[in-house]
């Protein structure tokens, strides 16, 4: 999978979210004033990349994710995992629970979880 730009995860994000749309409201959901030239940008780069289709209605185009939310979250985690716990999930996750400030219940629903079979996002 090809790796996202911090603007264009911003537009898959507000896609995944939000379902179909054309720019002008991709523009309104942007979290931070975005140029309609930006935004175009990114659409053409993401349709490059297979991760948008694109239909016209009238005049419009409207955008929507081909690439799913999950497969993204799996494949940057796998990333990040590779790039700074050496390739261990239970490296990253002793990191996390060391950082954070877990109560007994908490822990305890963590338990519960790693019992669990697997869900997807």
């Amino acid at each position: 999978m090809a790796r996202f730009t911090a603007g264009e995860l911003e537009v898959m994000r507000i896609l995944w979210e939000h379902g179909e749309l054309k720019p002008a409201e991709i523009q309104r959901h942007f979290p931070r004033p975005i140029k309609n030239a930006a935004l175009r940008s990114y659409l053409t780069i993401l349709l490059q990349k297979g991760h948008l289709a694109r239909r016209s209605k009238g005049k419009a185009f409207y955008y929507r994710p081909k690439t799913r939310r999950e497969s993204t979250f799996r494949a940057m985690l796998g990333e990040l995992v590779d790039t700074f716990c050496g390739g261990s999930s239970e490296a990253l996750l002793c990191h996390l629970l060391a950082k954070e400030k877990l109560s007994t219940e908490e822990l305890l629903e963590l338990q519960r979880m790693a019992q669990q079979p697997p869900t997807s996002l």
